[in-house]
């Protein structure tokens, strides 16, 4: 990796004036001098500084409202700083508002030749790579079209088609980008993916920890409009997760440590961090983790309570490690005798795809009669093999209604829980399946 600066943010602030009723705004211009400030400000960012080298890839994170958006909007040139300075080295393409620079009157292909431009591509060499961007937005006989007539699909498609094909020496990339179908969205992952093999310099604001720890090289955690942690994506990342999981009264005490922690160079103590002793296996229980989607259904006769994960010992946790064996159990309380009973989990994503899950029996082959009263634990037992990221977990009891079979209660999203970075991971995907893998170099003929 070269030694040379791709990106320098030197002590950028960002303020903006807030002006309580509209025509405050044309007193602060009209007597500027009067005496008294019509407006008060919003720090969106204060004093940051960091730098980016060029061919690395770096991740910035942070909750909403952190000031991240703002951030890279200074670095490339579409917000003035209110302080600081930015040094940009190298051909940059922006992928944060797709299609902010377009003509609703012009055709896609004018579209195509003024935002090239303004991208800093000749004529040219937008005529050269004009096939190629067509190609890949792919909205056929609607190129030469005004774009107002375009879907708001087809509108990103081609602005992410002309951003993508400029060949930038930097590429910035903000998470909102969702554009158009899955099969869309994974060719434009493979080509920033080509971008960064290439020696491109990403900087980019993301959500997913398993994105930021497999693919950056650091990573960069704002809060409040402040830098609060910068270095390893795995170190960022799990400080991230504490605040963004904190109890909301316990935030400032945790923004504190991570910045004592960051100025000191001295972690975070396990105690301190967690609430709850950590495992053997190093997985603990964080109490900030918890589910905010939880969708209960209506209860015939049975009551799903505590579900939860534990380690074999019977240990609480919601951070996993990789690789280790646990526990998704909980207790139904029937309120009225049922018959034919199974219980069942589901794990699924953040985007709700289902991953994995199971049931206690085969159809037909639960519980004969469970008497009102009485109660049934279940204990599943599972291997961590997920990727680094967020989960959630379903939880479901089922008996017979006649030969029917129906849901007696049934639990979405009931518990979340997190699986922690792993840089030693060589799977790929969402699930690891212990793939063997034997790499044998052959000499070549004599």
């Amino acid at each position: 990796m070269s030694s040379e600066l791709a990106i320098r943010v030197d002590g950028v602030g960002k303020a903006f004036a807030i002006y309580e009723k509209p025509h405050h705004r044309l007193l602060q211009q009209l007597f500027p001098n009067a005496g008294r400030s019509w407006h008060r400000e919003f720090h969106a960012l204060r004093d940051i500084s960091f730098e980016v080298r060029r061919g690395e890839t770096i991740g910035i994170v942070g909750r909403n409202g952190s000031g991240k958006s703002t951030l890279l909007q200074i670095i490339c040139g579409t917000l003035t700083p209110s302080a600081g300075s930015v040094q940009v080295h190298g051909r940059i393409a922006a992928l944060l508002e797709l299609g902010a620079g377009f003509n609703p009157e012009f055709s896609g292909r004018e579209n195509v030749y003024l935002n090239a431009t303004v991208l800093g591509l000749t004529r040219n060499e937008i005529d050269e790579r004009f096939d190629a961007i067509a190609a890949f937005a792919d909205i056929g006989e609607f190129m030469d079209q005004p774009v107002k007539s375009y879907s708001s699909g087809m509108y990103v498609r081609l602005a992410f088609a002309v951003a993508i094909n400029v060949t930038p020496d930097i590429l910035v990339v903000d998470e909102a980008l969702a554009v158009g179908d899955e099969a869309f969205q994974r060719k434009c992952h493979a080509r920033i993916e080509r971008l960064r093999s290439d020696g491109a310099t990403i900087l980019f604001v993301s959500h997913s920890a398993g994105m930021v720890v497999e693919l950056c090289n650091r990573a960069v955690l704002l809060d409040r409009g402040e830098l609060l942690a910068q270095g390893s994506p795995r170190h960022v990342v799990s400080r991230y997760h504490k605040l963004l999981y904190a109890p909301a009264a316990r935030v400032d005490e945790v923004r504190a440590r991570i910045r004592a922690d960051s100025d000191s160079g001295v972690a975070i103590s396990t105690s301190d961090a967690r609430g709850d002793g950590e495992a053997s296996d190093g997985s603990y229980f964080d109490p900030g983790l918890v589910s905010q989607s939880t969708l209960s259904y209506p209860s015939l006769g049975a009551r799903i309570a505590d579900p939860h994960i534990q380690t074999p010992g019977g240990q609480r946790v919601n951070v996993l490690r990789p690789g280790s064996e646990y526990f998704y159990t909980y207790t139904v309380h029937f309120e009225r005798a049922a018959v034919g009973v199974r219980c069942g989990m589901l794990f699924r994503t953040t985007t709700g795809l289902d991953l994995a899950g199971g049931v206690s029996a085969r159809a037909g082959e639960g519980l004969d009669v469970v008497e009102a009263g009485s109660h049934v634990v279940a204990r599943f037992r599972f291997h961590c093999v997920l990727a680094p990221g967020a989960y959630f977990a379903n939880a479901g009891v089922l008996g017979l209604d006649g030969e029917a079979e129906q849901y007696l209660d049934r639990r979405i999203d009931v518990i979340m829980f997190r699986v922690m970075p792993d840089l030693d991971r060589l799977a790929t995907g969402l699930v690891d399946l212990g793939i063997g893998v034997d790499v044998t170099l052959e000499k070549k003929p004599e």
